[in-house]
């Protein structure tokens, strides 16, 4: 995994406003349909990381995980992050290829 290309294209897709951060606001994003990709840090707790990954699979929203909430928090310009929700198709699609 490249982490520099991963984290400039989140940092861009911030940018463009096309991410929310933050477990509560992802779980409404996922609920609503407008979730394409979540973003789940690897050191999130474990009620979180339940919560998170049962509602995407029954919305059908795939979730790629990222090493540790410093990085995730770094490639949106903000303090740690948990979670991130990819609101644009573009945005999800050439991330998921990154993160693969």
């Amino acid at each position: 995994m490249n982490e520099n290309k991963w984290m400039s294209l989140l940092g861009l897709a911030n940018r463009a406003r096309k991410i929310i951060s933050g477990e509560e606001l992802s779980v409404k994003e996922i609920r609503s349909g407008n979730a394409k990709l979540i973003l789940l840090s690897e050191d999130a707790s474990h009620n979180t990381t339940k919560k998170i990954t049962d509602k995407c699979n029954s919305y059908k929203v795939p979730v790629k995980l990222v090493p540790n909430r410093e990085m995730l928090g770094k490639a949106i310009g903000k303090e740690q992050r948990v979670v991130v929700a990819v609101l644009d198709n573009g945005f999800a699609k050439k991330l998921l290829t990154l993160l693969d």
